[in-house]
């Protein structure tokens, strides 16, 4: 089984990059309490593959999460609003570990950030 976590961050929120290092760690780390624990060890003992992807808005990234949510481990982090977002705006969702040709099936169509 080939697992991989994918990271999906919201560009027009115009964050900056240590911004956007957090909010992926948030996500990263939130969505490990909604995968199995045989899971999550297969994909300790295989490098913890991640691939960090790109929306355009916050309509992408909430319908993305809706559809992910119903078959694998997703998680949606919103900001506490302590530095450059208001509080509660959704800034980057984590799916996964999960088979990655599931993944793929979701997030293929999506770019690198």
């Amino acid at each position: 089984m080939a697992l991989k976590q994918a990271i999906i961050v919201r560009t027009d929120l115009k964050m900056g990059k240590g911004k956007i290092a957090a909010q992926c760690s948030h996500a990263s780390v939130e969505v490990l309490e909604k995968a199995g624990e045989g899971t999550i060890q297969e994909w300790k003992e295989h490098g913890m593959k991640k691939i960090v992807l790109k929306v355009a808005n916050k309509r992408e990234l909430l319908e993305l999460f809706q559809k992910a949510k119903e078959s694998l481990p997703a998680a949606l982090v919103k900001d506490a609003g302590l530095t450059q977002i208001r509080p509660g705006e959704p800034t980057c969702i984590a799916i996964g570990p999960a088979e990655e040709s599931d993944l793929d099936k979701l997030t293929g169509h999506l770019k690198l950030l």
